[in-house]
């Protein structure tokens, strides 16, 4: 089994990990990342399709993120100057979405950093002065290890080696939501680009096609309920689809109309709920910390804040 070695390895190149480790490289550490997924996105992942001929890209996750913070505003500026991010005023006054798609920040700050992409640790155990990450065929040895994944993740790879953090992330619960999505040959009529639902099956549509950046076939976004997408949260992805386009509709109260294009995608740990306090976790003495939305708050803003927290308790403690 080849082992790689680095002084710092994150796990999970979400937007937590991404902004830790970016931070940490900007202040001269050696630091590399892992994530199972195939490339940058996460929970901000943009997922293409063939449509009439035209590749469409759906943003199926976060639909949309706000800045506040000082910190994550001159962070959102930055992306904008790159092309990363654009204003959508149509989700609100003060929305944003990555640009072209919506994992253009995490394709940006990916771009900074050394990534190993469809690596998933399986285990993680100490040995001596350093952290040993095994991932399948891979290992990785670190002398300090942050883990920036969704809580439950987290629990079952944290409870042998650091329970303390895996009893934090064990407390959290997060919610699931089923996406769809639907491309057409015509637009809908529907004249609103987004709409939200306080109760239903549907709690948020969007046209994504009208997305700033995007390029396509009328084409949109459905995200379930909370409550409706329990109901519907062990069936097949064809039933789930079928069954929230025809929610869509009545919801919408558009006529129906055949998909050229119709995929669904279960976000099993959407929207988790924050603990609160502390926006980051790092035991120095271990040198492993946590990070994550679920410690800050369910946005993009919060991943992002928990990472930076994160990667300064690092650089402050060693």
């Amino acid at each position: 089994m080849n082992t790689r070695t680095h002084d710092i390895l994150v796990i999970g190149a979400g937007m937590a990990g991404l902004a830790c480790a970016t931070r940490l490289a900007a202040a001269g550490r050696e630091v590399a990342l892992i994530d199972k997924g195939r490339g940058p996105g996460g929970r901000m992942a943009a997922r293409r399709a063939e449509i009439g001929g035209e590749t469409v890209s759906f943003d199926h996750g976060a639909q949309y993120f706000t800045a506040r913070d000082p910190v994550f505003v001159e962070a959102v500026a930055d992306w904008e100057a790159a092309g990363a991010a654009a204003r959508w005023p149509e989700a609100g006054e003060d929305a944003f979405v990555g640009t072209p798609g919506m994992n253009g920040p995490i394709k940006a700050m990916a771009g900074k950093v050394s990534v190993s992409w469809s690596v998933r640790a399986t285990s993680l155990l100490r040995g001596g002065d350093a952290w040993r990450v095994e991932a399948g065929e891979e290992a990785f040895a670190a002398r300090t290890v942050l883990v920036a994944i969704p809580a439950e993740q987290a629990v079952d790879l944290l409870t042998e080696p650091a329970a303390h953090l895996a009893g934090l992330a064990s407390e959290v619960v997060s919610e699931p939501c089923w996406a769809v999505m639907a491309g057409f040959a015509e637009r809908l009529d529907i004249t609103a680009d987004t709409f939200r639902r306080e109760d239903g099956p549907i709690a948020w549509a969007a046209r994504n096609s009208a997305k700033p950046g995007r390029t396509g076939a009328e084409n949109w976004v459905i995200h379930a309920s909370t409550a409706r997408s329990r109901e519907l949260l062990e069936a097949e992805k064809e039933e789930v689809a079928e069954r929230l386009l025809a929610d869509f509709f009545v919801t919408s109260g558009a006529a129906s109309a055949r998909p050229l294009h119709l995929a669904a995608h279960r976000w099993l740990y959407a929207m988790p709920a924050s603990l609160g306090g502390e926006a980051a976790r790092y035991d120095a003495q271990a040198r492993i910390g946590i990070a994550g939305d679920w410690l800050h708050s369910p946005r993009v803003e919060g991943a992002f804040l928990s990472g930076l927290a994160l990667a300064k308790s690092v650089l402050v403690h060693g």
